[in-house]
């Protein structure tokens, strides 16, 4: 009955749908990883480009947010490959490298939104202050979603996942300040 449970908990969770198998709570641990370093990436070089937008144009800041998000994926995937030689003394499988080239997706996919915002602003159908200002909303929900995902299948009480989450948030608020920081 559990394992029941836990399949259709799969299957809602829409991770059938990214190409992993239910239980493999490994494949979903590193995807969901990938989408928040990609996602903290995209939103700090969002913020950057915002505190500076006098001095970019929206190909540039497309180009920029793009070039960035592709950048922290293939670093990902590298380090991906390296810790499993390291692990494992092998290159992967050809099971393991599905999973990883599904997390590079999953990392890939967080620019989507972002990036048609910003060539709606390439195109002037927006200005390139309102699609930077999108843009960051949909990477703090990306990232309040999947924080929230994650506090959700806690197995604690309900006070203890409102204090997770709390807890997420300020650490990710620090995250988002020293990338800024940095790159600012």
């Amino acid at each position: 009955m559990t394992r029941d449970r836990g399949s259709r908990r799969s299957r809602r969770d829409g991770f059938d749908r990214e190409g992993f198998e239910p239980g493999d709570v490994q494949g979903i641990a590193q995807y969901l990883k990938e989408r928040v370093y990609a996602s903290f990436t995209g939103l700090a070089i969002v913020l950057v480009l915002s505190g500076a937008i006098d001095h970019h144009t929206a190909s540039d800041a497309l180009f920029t947010l793009v070039i960035g998000v592709v950048g922290i994926t293939i670093a990902g995937l590298v380090s991906d490959i390296i810790a499993h030689l390291a692990a494992h003394g092998a290159f992967p499988d050809p099971a393991a490298w599905r999973v990883m080239f599904r997390v590079a997706g999953g990392a890939l996919a967080t620019v989507g939104t972002p990036a048609v915002l910003l060539a709606l602003a390439w195109a002037d159908v927006m200005s390139l202050h309102a699609a930077l200002r999108a843009s960051s909303i949909v990477y703090l929900v990306t990232l309040g979603l999947v924080g929230w995902f994650a506090v959700r299948r806690a197995k604690m009480a309900a006070w203890k996942q409102l204090v997770a989450l709390a807890m997420l948030v300020v650490l990710g608020a620090i995250v988002i300040g020293l990338q800024v920081l940095a790159h600012g």
